[in-house]
């Protein structure tokens, strides 16, 4: 069964949230909210609904300056918002359009139609969800892609930039990756690459951290609020795991099993480093790892 959509009713008449309740609540979760800052507060909460029905006029803050800052947000702005309205003028609905809403209910409210919109916008949000988490997936290993770890670099150096904490970053690589390719053929390649992501992202597993395939063979970890020595213990945790899959490589000249290389950089919040300079940094560290002959982290653990 489907997990049922959540609705947020924003209106200050008590008799209106009930009856829309009483419409929607066999099909979706209702959320209720009797101003338009509770209704804000509701769509920036740890469970913001997936669509909300906006009374036009309320005390305080309107419906529209409700919608102006949903839309303002980067967390809510693509929730979809429909109108409620007693107001059937064409400027009142061309300014709700402006303003971002997908829709409009006109007062006194039709059961059919109520139900019809909502399920239909409830529908090409569900869409939309989903044509999102493919754009940030990687079709091959499942784990997010090149995309989706951009995004996310950048997102966290803003984010450190203004607490100070410490960025870590984890480029890694499958040693002699084209050979086994080339001597145990690419389907063999291509389940290798899944079970190496695999065990990748298994060991970036905190709330927070963030795995992605980085490009071919290669695979990237970004670990907030984690210092140099933290950020090198999780490396040596990826490539003992990555090495314990005891996956063959018999043209490798390192084992006899696939390894993997990894170069870690850490950066905090009150050093000036672009994404361009944090992989770089990572980057010219793998190389290292590389030329220190492979199977390794670099910068090494410092033995305690």
């Amino acid at each position: 069964m489907d997990k049922l959509s959540r609705i947020l009713i924003v209106d200050d008449e008590r008799h209106n949230i009930k009856v829309l309740s009483e419409l929607l609540r066999e099909e979706h979760k209702i959320m209720a909210a009797k101003s338009g800052q509770v209704a804000l507060n509701a769509a920036h909460g740890p469970n913001p609904p997936d669509l909300i029905l906006l009374d036009v006029m309320m005390p305080g803050l309107s419906g529209y300056e409700v919608c102006r800052q949903l839309k303002a947000h980067p967390r809510t702005m693509h929730i979809p918002v429909i109108f409620i309205t007693a107001l059937d003028a064409t400027d009142d609905e061309a300014k709700g359009f402006e303003l971002g809403a997908v829709d409009y209910i006109f007062k006194p409210f039709k059961p059919v139609i109520v139900k019809a919109r909502v399920r239909t916008h409830i529908h090409l949000k569900r869409k939309t969800d989903l044509l999102d988490r493919m754009a940030s997936i990687d079709g091959l290993t499942e784990i997010s892609n090149r995309r989706s770890f951009d995004i996310t670099l950048e997102k966290e150096l803003r984010r450190i930039a203004r607490s100070g904490a410490f960025l870590s970053l984890i480029l890694s690589d499958i040693d002699f990756f084209k050979k086994y390719n080339d001597y145990h053929g690419h389907a063999q390649g291509d389940t290798c690459l899944r079970r190496v992501a695999k065990a990748v992202a298994g060991c970036a597993n905190r709330s927070g951290d963030f795995s992605a395939r980085y490009g071919g063979e290669e695979f990237a970890v970004i670990l907030p609020g984690t210092d140099l020595d933290g950020a090198i213990t999780i490396a040596e945790k990826i490539r003992t795991t990555v090495a314990e899959l005891n996956i063959s490589h018999a043209a490798s000249t390192v084992a006899d099993h696939v390894t993997l290389s990894l170069g870690v950089a850490t950066v905090s919040g009150s050093q000036d480093i672009s994404p361009v300079d944090l992989i770089m940094a990572a980057d010219d560290f793998l190389y290292q790892a590389k030329k220190s002959g492979k199977n390794s982290v670099f910068p090494p653990k410092k033995n305690v």
